[in-house]
């Protein structure tokens, strides 16, 4: 007998991390992910899904650890030629990688949706649980910054996110739709629980809850929504969080996530490093669970899952 789905945002690193922990918790048909795809962008005539693959090379254990992005046992003959040849090569593209991108690419211009082209990606890399992009209409997060209007891309990679951010846009979300499933999943009372990963809350989480109706399905469902701080001790474990909210003038705390969050929530998941944060977060509404949020191994990325999971059984008795 299947049990109710758990249904996962995430972005790219943190997120997967998180949505492997409950890959290996959970049965494949009890969780679906949904991925951030406002990084999206066309490099060299493909279109590139960086958030999607980091959780598909996750998932399917083909990633590189240790640069936290591409696959593992990677080749560079293309990106060598192409550097010979004095093009652009600031994006790194591995050739197993480029692989992937071809394949997306020509499905696409078939007349494929993102969705039926990841799944069938996923199906290839034999991946249980299904990962669905937030839309399958084009959406494209830019920032505002003091050197101008960027592309997120050419912000987080090209400009190594130096440049100081004073706005985030979402190009084309409110022309976007929520994917028929994401969209069913929010409307079901099949959902045990809704869980943001401990991605960046504005250049991942953000781009999903922006797609119109997204944050009044979350609102609406019966299942609890619970965030996992990405915010330990006052740093992001990884990327630019902490950059990004102090330009934004945001204090770079757990409670700020919360409050970023708060009218989605109800509960937050806290490191133990924070605990004495605990209280103020109770206080205004939301349950919290304090634990170690710090994903460093595959036993720490199924732990959390489980802590998350039995949070969320917590606070919905009802739901097993």
């Amino acid at each position: 007998m299947i049990d109710r789905i758990a249904l996962a945002l995430s972005g790219g690193v943190g997120g997967a991390k998180l949505a492997l922990g409950l890959s290996r918790v959970l049965d494949p048909q009890e969780l679906v992910i949904v991925a951030n795809t406002g990084d999206d962008f066309e490099h060299f005539g493909l279109h590139i899904s960086p958030d999607v693959d980091t959780l598909l090379y996750t998932l399917a254990g083909i990633n590189n650890p240790e640069t936290g992005w591409g696959r593992a046992e990677e080749t560079w003959s293309c990106m060598t030629v192409l550097k010979r040849l004095r093009d652009e090569t600031w994006f790194r593209l591995g050739d197993k990688d480029i692989a992937m991108h071809l394949y997306r690419t020509a499905r696409l211009k078939n007349g494929a949706s993102l969705s039926e082209v990841i799944d069938g990606l996923r199906i290839l890399l034999e991946i249980g649980p299904e990962v669905l992009p937030m839309s399958d209409q084009p959406v494209r997060t830019t920032l505002e910054t003091n050197e101008g209007l960027m592309p997120f891309q050419q912000y987080f990679v090209r400009a190594s996110c130096k440049p100081v951010v004073k706005a985030l846009r979402f190009a084309g979300v409110s022309d976007a739709q929520m994917t028929p499933r994401f969209s069913h999943l929010l409307r079901s009372n099949d959902l045990r629980a809704i869980i943001i990963c401990p991605s960046n809350p504005y250049l991942s989480i953000d781009p999903i809850l922006a797609i119109p109706g997204v944050r009044e399905g979350i609102a609406r469902s019966p299942a609890p929504t619970i965030a996992v701080s990405p915010i330990v001790g006052g740093n992001a474990i990884k990327g630019p969080t902490a950059k990004l909210m102090s330009e934004l003038g945001v204090p770079v705390s757990a409670t700020a996530i919360v409050e970023h969050y708060k009218d989605s929530l109800d509960g937050f998941v806290l490191d133990e490093v924070d605990a004495g944060l605990a209280g103020s977060i109770e206080a205004s509404g939301i349950a919290c669970a304090v634990t170690n949020t710090v994903m460093k191994t595959l036993e720490d990325r199924t732990r959390l899952a489980r802590v998350v999971l039995e949070f969320a059984r917590t606070l919905s008795p009802t739901v097993q």
